[in-house]
C-alpha cells in the first residue's frame, strides 16, 4: 500500500473532504474477554444504540474512549516525542520547578509535591487554559504580553498567532472563554475527531473482596481521627482524637478498622442500577472500532495572514501543515498502544489505514502512515510553509507562574496531604 506524500496531501487540501481511518480492535486477552469502559457520574457507562453497516437494527454500543480523551492521548504522544527530541513543534510551558523544593521562597510559595513544567499540550484548555492565563511572561501577565495579545486577536481569518505558538489548538479545537473577551473569545472547531466504541456491548458483573493477612476483626477497636496530623491519621485512644462538637471524632463513617483500610472485605458484586443492571461491571463486546477523521474542509476555513496580507499559497501551506500534524499525532498515539485504562487494553486486528475522501462515488485512495514517515511529512510541510514566510516557533515559550497561582497550588497540596483525599468540583 502506498505511503502518503507531501504532494498528495497538498492536493487533498485543495478540495478533498477528509482523511479517515477506521480500525477494528479486539481486547488484548482475545475476543470475548471483558473490558472496562470509563465510568461517569453514578458509576454508569456511556451506552447507546447505533446504526451500523450491515445491521438491520440498531446495535448496543458502549463508549470506550471519548473524543476528548483521544485528543488528550494525541497531545500526550506529541509531548513525549518532543521530550525525546524526535519532534519540534510550538508549545508554551509554565515552569513550577523553582517553587519545589523552593529554597529561598516564602513558605506560602513552596510546593509540597513537584509539578515541573506544564505545557499547552498538557493543559486542559490548551493555550486558552487558566494555568497559562495566570502566569507571567517577562514579568507581565501572559495575556497582556505581545504574544498573549496576538493570541487574543486570533480567529479563523487570522489563525497565524496560533499557528506560530499552539497549532494543536487549530487542529483539536479551542474556545478562548477565559481570555479578555470572556465568552465572546474565539472558537475553533475540532478538525480532528477520534473515538473508540465497543460494539454489541453486554454489561457484566464486577466482584470485589480482600483477605487481610493480619486478620484484624471488625470489633477489635473503635478508631478515631487523630488530632496530631504528624503521626498516623487515626488512633484508638479517645484522648488523642480530634474533637467534633466536643466529642472524639470517629474515623470515617463509623470508626471501624475498614475505615483505615484494615480487615477483610466480604466478597460482593457490583451494585444494581435503577434499571436492574449491574453498575461498572465491565462489558463484553464482539469488537471495538476506532474512527479518526481529519476534516480538510474545516482546515480550509483557516487563513494565515502575514503582516496583515493574505496569500492563498500561504493559506494552503498552513492548512497542509495542520493536516500533517494531525496524521503525526495519530500515528504517534497509535504506536504507544491502546491501553486505555486498567483492564481495557485493545489490539488492532490489522494495521491502521487512511482513506482520502476526495471524489464522491469513487473508491477512496488508501495510504499507510507510520510515525517516522509522519514526522518526515510534517517536517517537509513545515519547511514548505516557511519558504513562503509562514513560520512557527520551534523553541518553547517558558512562562513563570504568578505568585497567586503558586499559593493556590501550595494550599491545595497541603489540604490534600492533611485531608487524605482529592476534592472533585
Amino acid at each position: 500500500m502506498p505511503q502518503l506524500t507531501l504532494s498528495t496531501l497538498q492536493s487533498a487540501l485543495a478540495g478533498a473532504a477528509a482523511l479517515r481511518s477506521r480500525t477494528t480492535l479486539q481486547p488484548a486477552g482475545g475476543p470475548g474477554t471483558k473490558v472496562f469502559p470509563p465510568t461517569y457520574a453514578g458509576s454508569v457507562y456511556a451506552t447507546e444504540k447505533r446504526r451500523l453497516p450491515g445491521r438491520a437494527e440498531p446495535v448496543p454500543c458502549v463508549l470506550l474512549d471519548s473524543v476528548q480523551s483521544q485528543a488528550n492521548r494525541i497531545e500526550d504522544a506529541l509531548q513525549q516525542a518532543i521530550d525525546a527530541g524526535a519532534l519540534r513543534i510550538p508549545v508554551i510551558e509554565v515552569d513550577f520547578g523553582p517553587f519545589w523544593p523552593g529554597e529561598g521562597k516564602p513558605e506560602a510559595l513552596r510546593l509540597f509535591d513537584p509539578v515541573g513544567r506544564i505545557s499547552s499540550l498538557q493543559a486542559p484548555h490548551r493555550i486558552a487554559d487558566a494555568i497559562l492565563r495566570d502566569s507571567l511572561l517577562d514579568g507581565a501577565p501572559f495575556r497582556a504580553s505581545e504574544i498573549g495579545r496576538r493570541i487574543g486577536a486570533a480567529n479563523i481569518a487570522n489563525a497565524t498567532p496560533l499557528y506560530e505558538h499552539c497549532p494543536t489548538a487549530l487542529l483539536l479545537g479551542m474556545w478562548d472563554s477565559t481570555g479578555p473577551k470572556g465568552g465572546l473569545g474565539a472558537k475553533f472547531e475540532r478538525a480532528l475527531v477520534s473515538e473508540i466504541v465497543g460494539i454489541d456491548a453486554v454489561l457484566g458483573v464486577k466482584s470485589s473482596s480482600r483477605i487481610d493477612p493480619l486478620a484484624i476483626q471488625v470489633k477489635s477497636a473503635v478508631l478515631y481521627a487523630a488530632a496530631n496530623s504528624s503521626g498516623l491519621h487515626y488512633t484508638d485512644d479517645p484522648a488523642e482524637a480530634a474533637k467534633e462538637k466536643g466529642k472524639p471524632k470517629l474515623l470515617g463513617k463509623d470508626g471501624k478498622p475498614s475505615e483505615a483500610n484494615h480487615g477483610n472485605v466480604t466478597p460482593s458484586l457490583s451494585e444494581l442500577g435503577k434499571d436492574g443492571e449491574y453498575l461498572a461491571g465491565g462489558v463484553t463486546i464482539s469488537s471495538a472500532e476506532q474512527s479518526i477523521v481529519i476534516s480538510l474542509a474545516a482546515l480550509r476555513r483557516l487563513r494565515f495572514p502575514i503582516d496583515g496580507a493574505f496569500d492563498p499559497a500561504v493559506d494552503a501551506a498552513g492548512r497542509t501543515v495542520l493536516a500533517a500534524l494531525g496524521l503525526c499525532g495519530a500515528a504517534l498515539a497509535a504506536e504507544q498502544g491502546l491501553d486505555l485504562r486498567s483492564r481495557c487494553l485493545l489490539w488492532p486486528e490489522e494495521p491502521a489505514q487512511w482513506e482520502l475522501l476526495a471524489r464522491p462515488g469513487t473508491t477512496p485512495d488508501r495510504f499507510t502512515v507510520e510515525s517516522a514517515q509522519a514526522i518526515d511529512l510534517l517536517g517537509a510541510a513545515v519547511a514548505a510553509a516557511a519558504k513562503l514566510g509562514l513560520r512557527w516557533r520551534e523553541e518553547p515559550v517558558v512562562l513563570t507562574p504568578s505568585e497567586q497561582l503558586v499559593r493556590l497550588v501550595a494550599r491545595s497540596q497541603k489540604l490534600a496531604a492533611t485531608s487524605g483525599g482529592e476534592e472533585v468540583s
